[in-house]
């Protein structure tokens, strides 16, 4: 990680996070109006959306949302990694720079959010520390360091002020939203940015993602395709987690593995994301390829990040599994009722548009209807899920927030597919969902 480039300091008070947002909002409406006299002199009528995704007002989004981290940057993520029927893909372009564009906090706060921790002497807790992290993202940092007992172990150090902006942070962001004319004026957001909120606060709180970090590592202790790092109680604070440090390549490094293990490490994902949905009722919904490592001596998958887990109640996993049923049998009434109950507005809506919905449903289901391994990366699949979320842009009155368990839920199912398609794996889904059916 590049310190020089990445490095920033967190504007931790809430003035300074509002001040923050202004200028966003104060840039990317100079450089609509700028953009719009533009096109004015050269004799067109742009619309409001066109005037809002300039190049320019997408690098000044996420180059200060990543300034910003916290609430405002994961709530960009979360939107960026939505199947498509919230956002214009245009738009996800723009957040989707926000996965890879966290900023570092600079030593003098960072020491600060240390010593707000463990006290004066937090040295003492430890032998050695590295300040460079090995890692930053939205919420947090994450350091390695060795304790006085000898142990080689990680800390996650959340950014300062992230909890107490995050209300604020999202509604800012929901603001901006509604400012690009992207979203259309009836829609009501407010169901899914009070959901946004709440997880996000228990994202934010270590502690909980301590309990999830040891629920894993307890569900999972007698599967050996994968490693849950050791939680370090003593270390682990609200705003600091520790657990013990585990080595290995990126994920995506598996696509010089030969074809089998790339179809064994893919679909031991996949596998363990329908357990954790449908036994567990828990997951981590995170699918982001920062959260996973190989260890090429044992081929096992180490899961590093449990922040974004949730619990899903049981109506939603019961619907949810009646959708499925209803993809592999290819039923679409059963498909539409099921989609209903958890939550899609599927019957009243505009006849083409209730069209569209169902074949995306549909071609979802082609993936795990299939008779053979799938290959995602040589299928249409992306394409035709492109070329259906485009055609729904003509009906925007018909467009309603997506219900909220299932974004989390297929923001993990997108970064399977996706992971699936990097790698160029073949993964015989069918059998892997009737298991859990």
């Amino acid at each position: 990680m590049s310190k020089e480039a990445k490095e920033a300091r967190v504007p931790a008070g809430r003035l300074s996070r509002f001040a923050s947002m202004t200028r966003i909002a104060a840039g990317v409406a100079g450089g609509m109006m700028a953009e719009g006299a533009r096109q004015f002199r050269n004799g067109n009528r742009p619309r409001i959306q066109d005037l809002f995704l300039t190049p320019q007002n997408a690098k000044l989004i996420s180059t200060e949302l990543a300034k910003l981290r916290g609430a405002a940057m994961k709530l960009g993520q979360m939107l960026s990694m939505d199947t498509g029927d919230l956002i214009p893909k245009e738009l996800a372009e723009i957040l989707s720079r926000l996965r890879s564009d966290a900023h570092t906090m600079p030593r003098a706060q960072l020491n600060r959010a240390l010593v707000k921790a463990y006290g004066k002497t937090w040295r003492d807790q430890f032998t050695s520390f590295e300040y460079e992290p090995v890692a930053a993202a939205s919420i947090g940092q994450v350091h390695r360091a060795t304790t006085a007992a000898g142990n080689d172990i990680v800390l996650k150090i959340q950014y300062p002020g992230v909890r107490r902006s995050i209300n604020s942070d999202i509604d800012n962001v929901a603001t901006l939203l509604r400012m690009s004319g992207l979203i259309p004026k009836k829609m009501d957001l407010a169901p899914l940015l009070a959901e946004a909120k709440v997880q996000l606060h228990d994202e934010a709180n270590y502690l909980t993602e301590a309990e999830y970090l040891r629920a894993f590592g307890k569900a999972l202790s007698k599967d050996k395709r994968f490693l849950v790092p050791r939680l370090h109680q003593h270390l682990t604070t609200d705003s600091i987690l520790a657990m013990d440090y585990a080595d290995g390549d990126p994920i995506e490094s598996i696509a010089e593995l030969p074809q089998a293990e790339r179809d064994r490490v893919v679909g031991a994902m996949i596998e363990l994301m329908l357990h954790e949905l449908f036994t567990l009722n828990m997951v981590q919904t995170d699918a982001n390829f920062a959260n996973y490592r190989y260890q090429p001596a044992t081929g096992r998958i180490v899961l590093l990040d449990f922040g974004a887990t949730r619990r899903f109640a049981p109506e939603f996993v019961t619907a949810y599994r009646k959708l499925l049923k209803a993809m592999l049998a290819d039923d679409q009434s059963a498909m539409v009722i099921a989609a209903e109950t958890i939550g899609y507005v599927v019957n009243d809506v505009h006849p083409t548009y209730r069209a569209l919905l169902i074949d995306v449903f549909q071609l979802v289901g082609e993936v795990f209807r299939a008779d053979a391994p799938y290959t995602i990366k040589g299928a249409r699949l992306s394409a035709q899920m492109t070329e259906k979320t485009l055609a729904m842009k003509d009906y925007r009155d018909d467009w309603h927030a997506p219900p909220i368990d299932a974004i989390f839920f297929h923001r993990k199912l997108g970064g399977m597919f996706l992971l699936a398609s990097r790698v160029d794996a073949r993964v015989f889904m069918r059998p892997l969902l009737e298991a859990v059916l």
